[in-house]
């Protein structure tokens, strides 16, 4: 009897253990998906979205054309978008050194 208690520790530790690790771990990777509510959701906030900047080009047009030296203040210009985004960064790097 002695004998065996030694064996099912090693068995419970070698092989009970990874089972449990792993059969946990596949039903966490299986349930990682979007669910259909938040699918619906996020086509919700899109198209939300869309509305909203639909808006806003209206309201710069109604500007644009009530005031000719208005400027449009939005970047259209993905590159410069990620310039401007980057500036200021870099600069309060400059400042703490």
């Amino acid at each position: 009897m002695e004998n065996l208690v030694p064996i099912a520790v090693v068995g419970m530790l070698f092989i009970g253990l990874p089972w449990l690790v792993l059969h946990y771990l596949t039903k966490w990777k299986s349930g990682r998906g979007i669910s259909q509510q938040d699918e619906v959701l996020l086509d919700d906030l899109h198209e939300m979205a869309r509305r909203l900047d639909d808006r806003l080009v209206s309201i710069e047009r109604i500007i644009a054309a009530d005031n000719p030296d208005w400027k449009d203040g939005r970047l259209t210009d993905l590159s410069a978008r990620q310039d401007a985004s980057v500036r200021p960064i870099s600069a309060a790097r400059k400042d703490q050194r």
